[in-house]
């Protein structure tokens, strides 16, 4: 006689054994009709579940988190389903969620062209209208090699394989087609409302390129049409934005073969770069932080010392010269241990800020390389902090502060607060993970930030606050971190001479804001849509004369105004007005300021906006007031403009 604990404390009592669905169906027809599958004491299951004791359920629907997984999970199989109806001989391997869809890998003798997903959009189509039943079934392992080898899927055969001997398998069944899964599903196919194929591409069984090359098909889906839609404009508007397309188009950077991962900055790219890197230059400053430079070369005993050669060894660039073994620095924090090192510190010289724009190196897989978004030579705004224990929350909590600062001045103010927490590869005492995770999560509640727990996902010597961005369309992108580490310093032999004369360990903070350099600028390129803020723009003015006549005061202009510290250009090509104007409209270069009789005469500017605004006549003073107060602005004025 099971009792059902429901999310709001309720209970409801049955004479036997019941399933999700039938306790779904007691508490209202609506909610049977819409439960896609349930979590039965913290463990979701599928609505034919069985609950024969007491439990606590909560039912999951279209409307939850959970309940979209269980969606694009089901699709996943709806599509392999279609496909392999349609090629026959197609053998299925992997079929994962991902954000915001899911893909499968299939082995096949062809590669799938375009036409082909349209085929098997279409055939999803039909067994949704079908409204299959979805069936879980239980078997042995020795069962299901026999089942998957007689369907001659030798790929599930591999998989099934390498699990424990005596554990139980759970295939899942819809028509005849039947798949390996843990689930859960939905509980037939006519809840799978919207969807959509989205592209094809390679990928290696078990992501080795020693194995076969397999066919990956790529898909999204969503609890309703509204919701795909809204997702494919958003595709397509990020599409619009592509970084790539518009650097290209800005002449900001490029990248090529003969140094995959690295990036080439062209003069208006690099001045982006600039502004960004003496801008956080100042701010650190102004935040009591010391800026450092520490190689790029370091022995490989160091990073031996400090646990990094054996967590991230295959990503990092190694070379031998003098019979030694070095390793090009995949990240900044063992490097800053050393300048801390040199001379004894007291307690009295705590919290000491490090910060450096350190260039890195890291060899990433050449796959998942993308334009600037992902490379293997990049820099970061790192920065490490050397405090007592008592120290963390007070610096962390300013260091939050100082992070909200600078994101609204790049326009962003939709923050996103993890706490990733022990994983199960770490180094350090549970003591020590204990207050280091707390010290964090005082620090995000002291400020009544919203923030959520990510078990396991912390760095192997420590916990982290992982913040991250929403761009205007919507796009998530995690930029910053604070990393408590108890560990490093002590690896590295970091002391400090406490108050009643002890030598101690110093805590350190690894810190960054904007994360690596390279990808900041690939978001604010998407972000903006290359029409970045007036303080950002490499060419934050163009002089535009009418006829050669206008030339000299053009140049007066420009040299007056580049004076004063702006970034200004005068156009004085013998062209047509028009074609100048739309020249450097394309270009999005804020202001363009058109000289001609008029002009000259009264020693003024005809000012014009990139987004064609006539903001009229202005004198020299009167327009570098403007643009003054343009630049002091930076980003925020975007989300003045958002609200």
């Amino acid at each position: 006689m099971p009792s059902i604990t429901l999310p709001d404390g309720s209970q409801r009592s049955y004479d036997n054994p019941i399933s999700v669905h039938d306790v779904a169906a007691d508490i209202g027809p609506g909610l049977a009709k819409a439960a896609l599958a349930g979590v039965v004491d913290g463990a979701e299951v599928d609505t034919s579940y069985l609950i024969e004791s007491d439990a606590s359920l909560a039912i999951i629907t279209e409307r939850d988190e959970a309940g979209l997984e269980v969606i694009r999970h089901s699709t996943a199989h709806l599509m392999a389903m279609a496909t392999q109806q349609l090629f026959p001989g197609v053998q299925v391997t992997i079929g994962p969620v991902i954000e915001d869809g899911f893909f499968y890998d299939f082995a096949t003798g062809n590669n799938f062209a375009p036409e082909d997903l349209e085929k098997i959009e279409k055939r999803m189509e039909e067994i949704v209208a079908d409204d299959l039943p979805v069936e879980r079934i239980v078997c042995s392992r020795e069962k299901a090699i026999e089942m998957f080898r007689n369907m001659g899927e030798r790929y599930k055969v591999q998989i099934i394989e390498e699990l424990p001997e005596g554990e139980e398998i759970s295939v899942y069944r819809q028509g005849a087609w039947m798949d390996l899964c843990r689930g859960p599903h939905v509980p037939s196919t006519g809840k799978l409302k919207a969807f959509k194929l989205t592209k094809v591409a390679g990928a290696y069984w078990r992501g080795d390129s020693n194995n076969k090359m397999l066919q990956r098909i790529y898909g999204t889906a969503w609890a309703n049409k509204k919701q795909l839609k809204q997702y494919l404009n958003r595709i397509a508007e990020a599409e619009k934005r592509d970084h790539r397309k518009i650097g290209k188009k800005l002449d900001l950077f490029h990248t090529q073969e003969e140094a995959p991962g690295m990036v080439f900055w062209h003069p208006a790219g690099w001045t982006i770069y600039q502004v960004i890197e003496q801008y956080m230059r100042k701010t650190q400053v102004d935040h009591d932080y010391h800026e450092i430079k520490t190689p790029q070369l370091v022995d490989l005993s160091l990073w031996k010392k400090s646990g990094h050669a054996d967590k991230f060894g295959d990503d990092m660039f190694m070379l031998e010269t003098d019979d030694r073994e070095f390793a090009i620095k995949p990240m900044n924090c063992p490097c800053h241990v050393q300048v801390f090192n040199q001379g004894l510190k007291s307690y009295r010289d705590l919290p000491l800020r490090l910060a450096e724009f350190g260039s890195c190196h890291r060899n990433e897989p050449s796959g998942s390389l993308h334009g600037i978004m992902r490379v293997r030579g990049f820099t970061q705004d790192d920065a490490h902090i050397f405090c007592t224990e008592d120290q963390i929350q007070p610096e962390v909590s300013s260091f939050i502060d100082f992070l909200h600062a600078v994101y609204a001045d790049f326009g962003f103010a939709d923050i996103i607060y993890r706490l990733s927490t022990r994983p199960e590869q770490r180094v350090g005492s549970d003591e020590d993970w204990d207050r280091s995770e707390k010290a964090l999560a005082d620090a995000l509640d002291a400020q009544n930030l919203p923030w959520e727990e990510l078990p396991g996902e912390g760095a192997f010597y420590g916990p982290k606050i992982e913040f991250s961005l929403k761009d205007c369309i919507g796009r998530v992108w995690q930029l910053g971190t604070m990393q408590v580490d108890f560990s490093t310093p002590g690896r590295l032999d970091a002391q400090y001479v406490a108050e009643d004369g002890s030598r101690q360990v110093p805590v350190m903070l690894h810190r960054a804001i904007l994360g690596s350099f390279e990808r900041f600028i690939g978001i604010l390129i998407e972000h903006y849509e290359g029409v970045f803020p007036t303080w950002l723009a490499p060419q934050q003015a163009v002089v535009l004369n009418i006829t050669d006549k206008h030339a000299e005061y053009a140049r007066n202009v420009e040299d007056s105004l580049r004076n004063k510290g702006f970034r200004v250009l005068s156009d004085l090509r013998n062209e047509k007005i028009g074609f100048k104007i739309r020249e450097h409209t394309i270009q999005k270069v804020p202001y363009l300021l058109v000289v001609g009789d008029k002009e000259v005469e009264t020693q003024t500017v005809a000012v014009r906006a990139r987004r064609g605004e006539d903001l009229g006549s202005m004198d020299l003073a009167a327009f570098s007031q403007h643009l003054t107060d343009d630049v002091a602005r930076r980003g925020r004025i975007a989300l003045e403009n958002q609200h």
